[in-house]
């Protein structure tokens, strides 16, 4: 059964991953969404803020997005998020860093107008190999209830 609004704990962690970045990847990402030098050329990097080659950090929102997706969403009873409130790049991601998503229950709330929607505030944590947070995020996301399952049928 696709996981609910009522399956989830608020406090309750889990981790999914990881997934190996790529020099490849890095580039590839960069020539077709974000070309600065600093993501596409190791020179150009080495001499940046960024000491060598590291993802876009918006190539590192869609690691953060495809670890989540596959570790809960699939798997749910999600009807999306009406945004993001908040998304940090702490450190940069590398070529050879293998990325995990630690997925948190913040909050979570039944909506007032929707009786068959539930709110879960979640925070999003990316970590390296070393266990180091290169980035996070949180938003509210809606998953469909159980209970107005039951009350429908």
């Amino acid at each position: 059964m696709p996981r609910t609004f009522e399956d989830f704990v608020v406090g309750a962690s889990e981790t999914h991953g990881p997934k190996l970045v790529t020099r490849e990847e890095i580039i590839a990402f960069a020539a077709e969404f974000d070309p600065q030098p600093m993501h596409l050329d190791e020179d150009v990097a080495r001499r940046s803020m960024l000491g060598g080659l590291a993802a876009s950090g918006w190539h590192t929102c869609v690691i953060l997005m495809r670890l989540f997706a596959d570790g809960v969403l699939l798997d749910s009873s999600s009807m999306g998020a009406p945004g993001v409130d908040e998304m940090r790049w702490l450190k940069p991601v590398r070529p050879g860093d293998r990325i995990s998503a630690r997925v948190t229950v913040l909050d979570k709330r039944a909506s007032k107008s929707r009786p068959d929607v539930g709110l879960v505030r979640l925070q999003i944590e990316l970590l390296n190999q070393d266990a180091e947070v290169v980035a996070y995020e949180s938003h509210v996301h809606m998953f469909g209830r159980r209970q107005a399952e039951a009350a429908a049928s």
